[in-house]
């Protein structure tokens, strides 16, 4: 076995090997705190769990505070790195943030373990690398989520002197304050847009919004999606025929109504000769099966969709734009309304009898549907911004970790 190697990219004045060791010869271990329901209280001292490990970030959400007088394990300190080591999803199994401010009366949970070093940036970016996550799949139980204290102890990485280490962990650092920015103005704009589809659109039992452009006084009116739209459903050719598949026709699945791409492609045969329909590029995509029920948005493609999706065109002046954002505003209502604990499918006939609140005047009604276009394409360059950070720093993990 190699016991040595270099990266492919180092800082200047780095040139000694890296050397393979066990990931506890460079760090210390903790273990959580294990409790019992009794144990919990509204006040007290702070258990972290899977919970509170949210994008490489610890945040708060769903906190649980114990009694101190019960409380028998380490505090927190900053530069710890707290890892999710057992859990009931095999994907969160590995999922860990860095401790960046003091955090008094702060433990973590038994299903955590709590990682001590000189060097915590380094650590923090050691565990965002793929070989991280070969050592969980390596290591994990056949049929528990974990990976335990023993096997964590015993993974195997490429480890460079501590100087460079410092250096790597400071620079990944600063990568990921600019993704966790990136990430804050991603929520602040989406949590805005949530605020805007509130006021813009008229509240159950009210006939005007809170929130309107000047010049607008009528109230709305009611009238059925059905009555404003036209609508079909599409189809599916069958998969067993090989010449249905592989042509020129994007095949547009209910999981891909916000995508400009589709991974299947239907030949003319496979359209002639199934339910599959053509939708245009701005025609209002509405999916009714499955996980993405109540999903909506407006083709970014022309192509043909499949049993799955609604397809909606607005008749005569009707604005695409305003009736996605209201049905986006509409999604949990929709849903929880028509599907019994979020399970079964929608229906065209469903969704046709849906009624939705119409301004008089055509020009409010694209004024808002303009809105709301320009702040969905400001919140898609965010996203844009923040996905490329993120590949940037996967190729920068790639390149410069062993």
């Amino acid at each position: 076995m190699v016991s040595n190697q270099t990266p492919s990219l180092r800082f200047p004045g780095f040139s000694k090997p890296w050397e393979q060791k066990k990931l506890v010869e460079n760090v210390d271990f903790y273990t959580g705190l294990t409790y019992s329901p009794e144990n919990v209280t509204k006040e007290g001292t702070l258990v972290l769990r899977s919970s509170n490990v949210k994008n490489g970030e610890i945040v708060n959400a769903d906190n649980v505070y114990v009694d101190p007088k019960y409380v028998n394990s380490k505090n927190v300190e900053i530069g710890d790195v707290i890892v999710v080591v057992r859990n009931g999803s095999r994907n969160l199994i590995g999922k860990h943030a860095s401790v960046t401010e003091e955090m008094s009366n702060t433990v973590i949970g038994a299903f955590m373990t709590g990682i001590r070093s000189e060097a915590p940036g380094f650590i923090n970016a050691l565990l965002d690398t793929d070989q991280f996550a070969i050592e969980i799949n390596k290591n994990l139980g056949a049929t528990i989520n974990q990976i335990t204290t023993g096997n964590f102890k015993s993974m195997q990485f490429y480890f460079p002197h501590h100087n460079e280490q410092v250096k790597l962990g400071a620079f990944f650092k600063n990568l990921d304050d600019m993704i966790f920015l990136h990430q804050q103005e991603l929520d602040t704009l989406k949590q805005t847009k949530q605020g805007f589809l509130q006021k813009m659109f008229p509240k159950e039992g009210e006939s005007v919004p809170e929130l309107r452009f000047s010049g607008f006084t009528d109230d709305w009116e009611k009238s059925k999606i059905g009555e404003i739209t036209d609508s079909f459903s599409g189809g599916t050719p069958s998969a067993s025929n090989k010449i249905y598949y592989g042509g020129a026709i994007p095949f547009i699945r209910s999981g891909e109504i916000n995508s400009e791409s589709t991974e299947l492609f239907l030949t003319e045969e496979g359209l002639k000769n199934s339910s599959a329909k053509l939708v245009n590029k701005g025609d209002v995509l509405y999916a009714m099966y499955g996980a993405t029920s109540g999903e909506v948005s407006i083709s970014k493609i022309n192509g043909a969709i499949n049993q799955a999706i609604l397809a909606l065109k607005p008749k005569g002046e009707n604005d695409a734009n305003f009736i996605t954002q209201w049905l986006i505003r509409q999604k949990t209502s929709i849903v929880n309304t028509f599907l019994q604990g979020g399970q079964g499918n929608l229906s065209g006939t469903i969704v046709k009898e849906i009624f939705i609140p119409i301004p008089k005047s055509k020009e409010e009604q694209i004024q808002i549907g303009n809105f709301f276009e320009q702040l969905d394409e400001v919140i898609a360059l965010q996203q844009q911004e923040l996905d490329a950070l993120k590949q940037t720093k996967k190729a920068f993990l790639q390149k410069m970790f062993v």
